[in-house]
């Protein structure tokens, strides 16, 4: 949430709307995320945000913290920009679903984090706040509520359908810090089944998206992407694994052929080993990894405190 706020601009605009904040997992560190940036909202100079979740929830922890945050209600997500100054302003949900939820897990907790990504969703996409910041939920969570999905992601990306009524929406999570972006082709699925996921249209579809968004959304008019491969140096050419060779390369040729035009450099598949070190970050703008650890170790590696997930 390190969105400027909108004290410093003309006098003539109208303001933007809040963010959206979803409170998480009630047991987890979501509500303290949530209060103590809040406390911190002068110095970093935070926009108005409003807490989807509980309130009660928020006030006990607020005390278990040691936190002098007012905590208020609001009926409606726009006066969140009229209240913050003074009080960390909540959309609330069912308050009865997450309150005690620190002492134990009722069901009705999972029920409210599915909710509060639901309702903010929503609003997102309805214009009502101007963008949505999700707190950190437990997997099971969602899997708890009937909601078959392996994480904030796969959930996002299915609500985008049924709001928008395009479909498939394929969601791609770009882990991004000052020294690295990097996106995982498959994310969270065990380890045994990732070539199995691994296919040629996965690679294409995962690397175009990227493309599109360094552009887009990072302002790289040319970027340059570099594909790692899936085994140890990078299959030795076949030597130790075949999905370079009968996946992975295809798809970078094809990719090659087809952004070009745009001025957009895909290179690989490289050894994963030898694709993070600083001497090799200054030769691409993001890397897409064939997996969940082979993407978030490097990233957290170099920036455990700096990277976010952009979806």
């Amino acid at each position: 949430m390190g969105l400027r706020s909108t004290a410093t601009a003309r006098r003539d605009e109208a303001p933007l709307p809040p963010v959206a904040v979803t409170m998480g997992d009630p047991a987890g560190i979501g509500p303290d995320i949530a209060l103590q940036s809040w406390s911190l909202r002068d110095l970093h100079a935070l926009h108005p945000f409003a807490v989807y979740g509980d309130a009660d929830v928020l006030r006990e922890r607020a005390r278990g913290l040691n936190l002098d945050v007012p905590v208020i209600g609001i009926d409606q997500v726009a006066d969140a920009t009229r209240v913050f100054a003074a009080a960390l302003p909540v959309v609330p949900l069912d308050s009865a679903a997450g309150r005690h939820a620190a002492a134990r897990r009722p069901p009705a907790a999972d029920a409210l984090i599915a909710a509060a990504i639901v309702a903010a969703t929503a609003d997102v996409l309805g214009g009502k706040v101007l963008a949505m910041v999700t707190n950190p939920i437990a997997k099971r969570s969602l899997q708890a509520v009937d909601l078959p999905y392996p994480g904030h992601t796969a959930f996002l990306g299915q609500l985008a359908e049924q709001h928008t009524g395009r479909a498939p929406i394929r969601p791609v999570m770009m882990l991004a810090a000052p020294a690295l972006r990097v996106v995982p082709a498959t994310v969270h699925i065990p380890l045994l089944a990732v070539p199995r996921a691994l296919t040629r249209t996965l690679i294409l579809e995962t690397t175009r998206i990227t493309a599109h968004a360094l552009v887009r959304d990072f302002a790289i008019p040319r970027p340059r992407i570099a594909i790692a491969g899936l085994n140890p140096h990078a299959g030795e050419e076949g030597l130790i694994g075949r999905e370079e060779m009968d996946v992975i390369e295809p798809a970078i040729a094809e990719l090659q052929a087809e952004l070009a035009a745009e001025g957009i450099s895909v290179t690989g598949p490289y050894s994963a080993d030898s694709l993070f070190h600083a001497e090799a970050r200054r030769d691409y703008d993001a890397a897409i990894a064939m997996y969940h650890d082979q993407a978030l170790i490097p990233l957290k590696t170099l920036a455990f405190d700096a990277g976010v997930n952009v979806t």
